[in-house]
């Protein structure tokens, strides 16, 4: 198998809305369990990867073959089910490539919010994103007492990037969509605590998906959950 890279990688798992993209499929691809996390998500070749793999395309070159627009993400059953030499004929690569394109638009769609006619309803529906951000950073993010005991296991530190992917990076997305469709609701003195968010948000995600280093990315400004908690 060529390298995928990072980036792909990033790209990957960031539209995947933390489900296989089997359309009969309702696997959560990362979880936790208790004080444990683990990914259950497979990067599947829509066009195989090698000579003689499943769908394999030998016009493609090295760097098209491990693109992200070549992968697909799946639980380890449709993983399986997608490869099985009598199943071949069903997953072509125009049906992957169907069944990806019509994932990422419902991951997209889950995003649409309505329009909300009072700032106490508004701060209700952020509070849960809020609180499970903090959650996820304070079990598992760098700082968190769990890295601290264990500062070089590989294993939390692949749990911390796939939970950065697939749990705080869409909870910051539909937060993003619901002070963009109500931000009106708030008093003009909050504006800026509002934009200092919405600015922390895109260079967090900017910094996750993209190859810039940390130094990118603007604080999370501590106001904001004065402003959502009181």
């Amino acid at each position: 198998m060529g390298h995928i890279n990072e980036k792909s990688v990033k790209i990957l798992w960031g539209g995947s809305g933390n489900l296989c993209a089997h359309p009969e499929c309702t696997t959560n691809i990362t979880a936790l369990t208790g004080r444990k996390g683990y990914t259950l998500g497979e990067m599947a070749h829509i066009k195989g990867d090698k000579p003689g793999a499943c769908r394999y395309d030998p016009t493609q070159t090295e760097k098209e073959r491990n693109s992200h627009e070549n992968l697909i993400l799946l639980c380890p059953t449709h993983h399986t089910l997608i490869d099985k030499p009598e199943n071949l004929s069903i997953y072509t690569v125009d049906v992957l490539m169907e069944m990806k394109k019509n994932h990422l638009a419902k991951v997209q769609d889950k995003l649409k919010v309505d329009k909300i006619d009072n700032v106490t309803l508004l701060k209700a529906k952020i509070a849960p994103y809020v609180t499970d951000n903090h959650t996820n950073w304070s079990e598992y993010g760098p700082l968190s007492e769990r890295a601290q005991r264990n500062p070089h296991s590989t294993d939390l530190h692949k749990v911390w990037l796939h939970i950065r992917l697939e749990k705080i990076i869409p909870n910051n997305r539909i937060i993003l969509e619901l002070l963009r469709t109500n931000r009106n609701l708030f008093d003009i003195k909050d504006q800026k605590i509002i934009s200092d968010f919405i600015t922390h948000v895109e260079s967090y995600e900017n910094w996750v998906i993209s190859d810039n280093t940390y130094e990118s990315v603007k604080p999370f400004p501590q106001e904001f959950n004065e402003l959502i908690f009181g």
